[in-house]
């Protein structure tokens, strides 16, 4: 990946992996992903902190970040993507990076949201 490369897109693959909806409550959330079951057949998925409709929306259960919600794009070299990221003036919240078992990054927030999102990358 050459760093004069000014398309995300296609330096790190970047696509929209879901969007985050902010809920009051853990059954505010599973209603939200009932309702996108319902309209397009989406199942939910209970996690820890959230109640997923497939993979395409997460609803967050009283813990989300961004004042409207946020969304998760996905790229191949997460790392790459950040240094690419960090070189246009976007600044990584580090208190947000989660790890994988083995120490990588498997998602991590800039600190800016955009229009009310929080916006996060994830490794894909």
């Amino acid at each position: 990946m050459s760093e004069d490369t000014s398309n995300p897109v296609e330096a790190f693959g970047l696509h929209v992996a879901h969007v985050g909806i902010n809920a009051a409550s853990p059954e505010e959330a599973m209603e939200i992903a009932s309702l996108f079951e319902t309209f397009m057949g989406l199942a939910p998925v209970k996690t820890p902190v959230s109640v997923f409709a497939d993979t395409l929306v997460e609803v967050m259960s009283g813990c989300g970040r961004g004042e409207k919600g946020h969304i998760g794009f996905g790229v191949n070299d997460l790392p790459a993507a950040e240094k690419w990221f960090a070189a246009r003036g976007f600044e990584i919240n580090e208190d947000s990076r989660a790890l994988n078992p083995d120490g990588t990054t498997k998602l991590v927030y800039f600190k800016r949201e955009i229009a009310g999102f929080a916006i996060h990358l994830c490794q894909n």
